[in-house]
């Protein structure tokens, strides 16, 4: 039978406790969120929202073919001119989504006879570029630039160094200062994901690699994601404009691929404009991140400490882990459910994001929810 396999494959889900389902929001939903990753509360800003209306007003409902065919609107190019002057690089690049821009950049960074090293932690979209890329990859500690030094030691051709900044389970940081030493030492590029960066660390939101000193530099190349702080859709890639040429001339998601929704493009640049006017909403996302952090451990819970806005609690088992974000949300709050294969290590989390908007009671809301209903 054709695909009968699939029923096996759902069948050793449902044992494991790993099955997965679609739960539709309303638009009115009166959950507690903590679950999303509306960093700064953009998402339903009305600035940002008639950015959105106004974009397709004017430009249509969609970009009608690939950006270097009917797909690149003006407002493409003013998006790409203020993203790259904000995070301090001499040129951007805008994508469909954050994971497009990954591909992209991994595999038209890393070309036939090339070295990527890859750190263990990385989302699934650097991965998935890794294995497009015509290079050989090399898994390395996660998080250790010792570990990156001595795989660039390996090789002597062309290399890249790919990363989180801040990686999307736990949270944490990575080295960046480190291991952009580790590749100058070997003339190596760095291909950093600052997706949960951007608009919560650097001066103003301006990023990770900001805060690491490295906005700007001609060894390192920086995607984003428009879908978490600028509370719109799409992704980006930053970095030199010979790199930018590149991409436009070799990346295939960019190349094959329709370009951006207007409307999305709208949003992330009237919240991209809010957040110069408004950069203390990326040290108060930090904030609301260390309370619920303090909080939680002061209860009792096992918590990594945020480097930036995403809030990790360690949960039991997968089944517990389940069966403690229903009870979360039967109570009124929204969280995440990170389980294998999702995270590296094996252990399951409820996962939370921190927002800006976040009021003291609703803090104490959440983490009174969180305790009450913990296995």
């Amino acid at each position: 039978m054709a695909f009968g396999w699939i029923d096996e494959q759902a069948e050793l889900r449902r044992r494991a406790g790993l099955v997965r389902t679609l739960r539709p929001r309303p638009a009115d939903s009166p959950l507690l969120d903590l679950a999303s990753n509306d960093y700064l509360g953009l998402a339903r800003d009305p600035e940002v929202t008639e950015g959105a209306a106004r974009a397709a007003r004017t430009w249509g409902g969609g970009a009608t073919g690939s950006r270097l065919v009917t797909g690149t609107t003006e407002l493409h190019a003013e998006l790409e001119r203020e993203l790259a002057d904000f995070c301090g690089f001499e040129a951007a690049l805008v994508f469909s989504s954050g994971y497009a821009a990954n591909l992209a950049a991994v595999t038209a960074l890393a070309p036939h006879g090339s070295l990527i090293v890859s750190d263990a932690g990385n989302h699934a979209s650097l991965i998935d570029g890794c294995r497009l890329a015509r290079g050989t990859t090399q898994v390395v500690a996660h998080a250790e630039p010792d570990a990156v030094r001595k795989a660039l030691q390996t090789h002597d051709g062309p290399a890249v160094v790919v990363s989180d900044t801040v990686f999307s389970v736990d949270g944490d940081a990575a080295p960046l200062a480190g291991l952009a030493e580790a590749c100058r030492a070997h003339g190596a590029g760095l291909v950093v994901d600052d997706a949960h960066g951007l608009g919560v660390l650097g001066d103003g939101g301006r990023g990770a690699p900001d805060a690491a000193g490295l906005a700007g530099a001609d060894d390192v190349v920086v995607t984003v994601t428009l879908s978490k702080s600028l509370g719109s859709q799409g992704g980006a890639v930053l970095g030199p404009a010979r790199v930018i040429d590149h991409l436009v001339n070799a990346a295939r998601t960019f190349i094959f691929d329709t370009g951006l929704a207007p409307a999305a493009a709208g949003a992330a640049l009237a919240a991209l404009r809010l957040l110069r006017r408004e950069p203390e909403r990326a040290a108060r996302a930090r904030t609301v991140a260390g309370e619920l952090h303090t909080r939680l451990t002061a209860a009792g819970l096992e918590a990594v400490r945020p480097d930036a806005a995403v809030v990790s609690v360690r949960a039991p088992s997968p089944e517990e882990a389940v069966a403690w974000a229903a009870e979360c949300r039967t109570a009124g709050l929204a969280v995440g459910c990170f389980r294998p294969p999702s995270v590296p290590d094996g252990i399951s989390r409820l996962r939370l994001t921190a927002r800006a908007d976040l009021s003291e009671g609703q803090i104490e809301r959440a983490v009174r929810v969180i305790c009450e209903t913990r296995p």
